[in-house]
């Protein structure tokens, strides 16, 4: 998937799970408002299949 906003969005989600989850120092609120904005920015952006990794990527964020 060469999508760049597909891969920023699950890079910021991953980030944004690591730090929630303490196996990284950073602000959790920030990675979680930066993880949201990028899966926004990718979803207009993307075909179906990634729509689909993005929706989990989505409740991902939401159980942090």
């Amino acid at each position: 998937m060469s999508n760049a906003l597909f891969q920023q969005a699950r890079e910021a989600v991953a980030y944004a799970n690591s730090v929630a989850s303490g196996s990284q120092q950073g602000d959790k609120d920030e990675a979680l408002m930066k993880a949201k904005n990028a899966l926004s920015s990718a979803y207009a952006n993307c075909t179906d299949a990634e729509r689909a990794q993005l929706r989990e990527f989505q409740q991902t964020i939401e159980s942090i």
